[in-house]
């Protein structure tokens, strides 16, 4: 389906009636990235819309950077929330999805009840806005990537899907270590994922790392965040290496970065759980 948002519109895929679980996606992912949650949640009764983020497959893809800052962001969440005819909604996000559903709950706590986060983990804001230097891959990204990407964009996919997924070391370093590797056994339909990127190109994606500063400056005006919450991560994420778990997170055994993706089983089983605990 297609939802109007300013500027443009939002793709998302539905499945189920129920209370409304909202899935956003990160880079460089799709609304494919849910494919394994949409039927478990349908299943337990629940409405589970995963949606093309702006930027990424059937959704707008803005020209600006600024289009990618936070509130942007979160406000194609509410669009999208509100179209549904939702009152309240619980937000689950995976890598950059993750920000972005815990930013949702902090605009808007009347709309977002309650997030769940996979790969990473929420950060109070800083006193200073976060400085990434030129030999880390967001350092690197905040200036350029796309030409080296868009050059070859399934094999870069491919290689950086595996490297994440087993935590090949130092490939968050410039240049990148993505040693070649086979497609991983997770992924699927590639050819449809490849054809999108080589559509939309990667500009759209990558300016999610250009809005550092502007997003430490919005969300300057809101609360940290309060709503209830669970931390997801696989045992290999590097995510773990920089950022540290939280207390209580969840690790899932034997799988990297995509851990809905590469144990779908285990992250429906702690989603689930974490949902019936809720008042929806």
């Amino acid at each position: 389906m297609q939802i109007d948002v300013p500027g443009g519109h939002i793709h998302a895929i539905s499945e189920g009636e129920g209370p409304l679980v909202l899935l956003v996606h990160g880079f460089p992912e799709g609304a494919w990235a849910w494919r394994h949650q949409l039927p478990a949640l349908a299943a337990a009764g629940y409405r589970a819309v995963a949606i093309d983020v702006r930027g990424y497959g059937e959704s707008l893809n803005p020209e600006p950077v600024e289009a990618y800052r936070m509130l942007a962001h979160v406000a194609d969440n509410v669009a999208v929330v509100k179209a549904l005819g939702a009152e309240r909604a619980v937000v689950v996000g995976h890598d950059w999805g993750s920000p972005i559903a815990a930013a949702s709950a902090q605009v808007r706590p009347d709309l977002f009840g309650a997030v769940a986060l996979l790969g990473v983990p929420y950060t109070p804001r800083a006193d200073a806005p976060p400085q990434f230097p030129p030999d880390f891959y967001v350092g690197h990204f905040q200036q350029q990537g796309e030409d080296e990407i868009e050059a070859d964009v399934g094999g870069w996919l491919r290689r950086f899907y595996a490297a994440l997924g087993d935590g090949t070391p130092g490939w968050f370093g410039v240049p990148m270590n993505l040693p070649d590797a086979p497609l991983p056994a997770w992924v699927d339909d590639f050819d449809a994922i490849v054809a999108a990127f080589e559509r939309n190109g990667l500009r759209g994606p990558l300016n999610r790392y250009r809005n550092f500063t502007r997003d430490w400056e919005d969300l300057a005006a809101f609360e940290e965040l309060q709503a209830p919450s669970i931390f997801i991560t696989g045992e290999h994420d590097s995510s773990r290496l920089w950022m540290g778990d939280p207390e209580g997170a969840h690790i899932v055994p034997g799988v990297g970065h995509w851990v809905q993706l590469q144990a779908p089983e285990a992250v429906n089983a702690l989603l689930l759980d974490f949902l019936r605990g809720l008042t929806l």
